[in-house]
């Protein structure tokens, strides 16, 4: 069989995205504040890497004297930065141990009380900072790594108070001493008194199929593309062993035989045409046929978005365990000059249709960046030695402004992708910004009194976008996008206009 669909197979195989058992933790942590205790215990069948870094840190007195550095009510308080025990309220945000914990992300939902990892855009970028959940927040499942939640009254009273605290730019508290954490201390389950009967944590569907409709965006800088998966379903990136190992996969929820797999795999062309790559796929595949392990359905050269490409249906068996899986997959070869970009979907013949559709539009929004864009959350260019790039980043890098930009990250993330016009909005803006962004960054490089200039100007800028926080839905989405527009054409462009006529008229009486 193709090795493409055989290492598909053996991770639909070795991963599960079923659902996890529960068991309690027989450590707890106590975070002790001026308001009194919050009290967390772990999931350490769900994110053991992640409970035994926060265990640790707490163990070593790496918590005490931190505040709760964000605080954003009826969404989340924040904390865990080093930086707030001494640092510059501008670096608030930023620290954390040289160490960083890689994503495990689960399928506990952001219910209020969750305690999860924060991160920046990089999934594998956790370190110290973490948040409780104050009021439900599902847009974050299965996007952000759920390690613990809280478990008595006065844990939820104390929540309460921090999340309620009067707070200024950036979501700071006014008074940090009421967000303090005096100290955090692991205890043993037996010695904490008045513990909550808690029911086992909410899960999302994991053993129901997501909706046809629903769906993430993804983007990787690293190949340059972007496509979307279906919602809910978990992103992973495998160590790449060979050219045939698929550099992204999204694994679906367990509902037959085997998860469903949607994947890509980027391989360099090295100077073969797609009429090569078929002839050499047509000889692979004859073998495997002739074996009668592999049954072709179609096979059909097409444009695939303004791309030449070549698609496979097939079907066969793959075993496993002493078990024989009758699979189906679809494949789609995407050729340009440079690369070939094979998405495959393979999932069991009886689910395989309930699927396809999901495939379909993985397939239809996939598109190749410009080599030139790279997204805001991206190291600034400054960072990584390379030119051009975000001239946002680029001016917000290394000042108080870079936690406002990280901010923005999340809203896009979090508020944006996560519905159609806001993946919509966020294309087109792409291919409008970086018309431009990557020769102003390279000015901004070139003359720090420039980019001090810029950072000036884009101040109005971020602040106006953070609005975008709390949008909920779809049509919310689309009217604060509008307001934030009219905002700007105001600031930018009405204001300077306005004063222009003014003065002009004042020269001319």
């Amino acid at each position: 069989m193709n090795k493409i669909i055989l290492s598909l197979l053996f991770l639909a195989i070795m991963i599960g995205f079923t659902n996890h058992s529960f068991s309690q933790s027989d450590q707890l942590v106590v975070l002790e504040t001026n308001l009194g205790n919050i009290t967390i215990e772990f999931f350490p069948d769900d994110a053991p890497n992640h409970v035994s870094n926060f265990v640790n840190l707490s163990e070593s007195g790496f918590y005490d004297g931190t505040i709760f550095h964000r605080i954003i009510l009826d969404f989340m308080i924040q904390g865990g930065d080093p930086n707030t025990v001494a640092g510059d309220p501008s670096t608030w945000g930023t620290g954390g141990p040289s160490e960083r914990v890689n994503a495990e992300f689960n399928t506990i939902k952001h219910n209020r009380g969750i305690v999860s990892m924060a991160r920046s855009a990089d999934p594998n970028s956790g370190g110290s900072q973490f948040f409780i959940v104050h009021k439900d927040s599902n847009f974050l499942d299965e996007q952000y790594t759920v390690f613990g939640r809280i478990v008595t009254d006065e844990s939820f009273s104390v929540l309460d108070k921090i999340a309620s605290t009067e707070t200024g730019d950036r979501d700071i508290p006014i008074d940090t001493e009421l967000a303090k954490i005096i100290s955090a201390k692991v205890v043993n389950r037996p010695d904490v008194s008045n513990l909550l009967d808690l029911p086992n944590p909410e899960r999302t569907s994991s053993a129901v199929a997501p909706s046809a409709t629903g769906n993430q965006q993804f983007e990787s800088p690293e190949h340059n593309v972007s496509l979307t998966v279906p919602d809910g379903w978990l992103l992973q990136t495998p160590d790449k062993t060979d050219e045939t190992t698929p550099d992204i996969v999204a694994v679906g929820p367990k509902v037959g035989v085997m998860n469903p797999l949607i994947s890509l795999t980027v391989q360099p062309t090295n100077q073969r045409t797609l009429d090569d790559l078929i002839t050499e796929k047509d000889a692979m595949l004859k073998k495997i046929t002739d074996s009668g392990d592999l049954k072709i359905i179609s096979k059909q050269k097409k444009t695939v978005n303004g791309l030449e490409a070549y698609e496979i249906h097939a079907e066969g068996y793959f075993s496993s365990g002493g078990e024989r899986l009758n699979v189906k997959f679809n494949e789609v070869t995407l050729y340009d000059s440079e690369k070939f970009y094979i998405l495959v979907y393979t999932n069991g013949l009886d689910d395989f249709a309930s699927q396809l559709p999901q495939f379909e539009d993985t397939v239809s929004t996939f598109a190749i960046l410009p080599t030139d864009a790279i997204s805001i959350e991206d190291p600034s260019p400054e960072e990584s030695g390379e030119n051009g790039g975000c001239l946002i980043a680029t001016a917000a890098f290394d000042s108080e402004l870079a936690p406002q930009v990280q901010l923005l990250r999340e809203i896009r993330d979090n508020t944006l992708l996560s519905t159609a016009s806001g993946a919509a909005f966020m294309t087109g803006f792409n291919q409008l910004y970086y018309l431009f962004s990557p020769t102003v960054a390279d000015l901004e490089r070139e003359n720090p009194a420039f980019k001090e200039l810029v950072k000036i100007l884009i101040t109005p800028l971020l602040s106006t976008l953070t609005v975008m926080e709390y949008a909920e839905s779809e049509s919310q989405v689309l009217a604060y996008g509008i307001g934030v527009i009219l905002a700007n054409l105001g600031m930018y462009f009405a204001a300077p206009t306005v004063a222009v006529f003014a003065l002009r008229n004042r020269i001319i009486r």
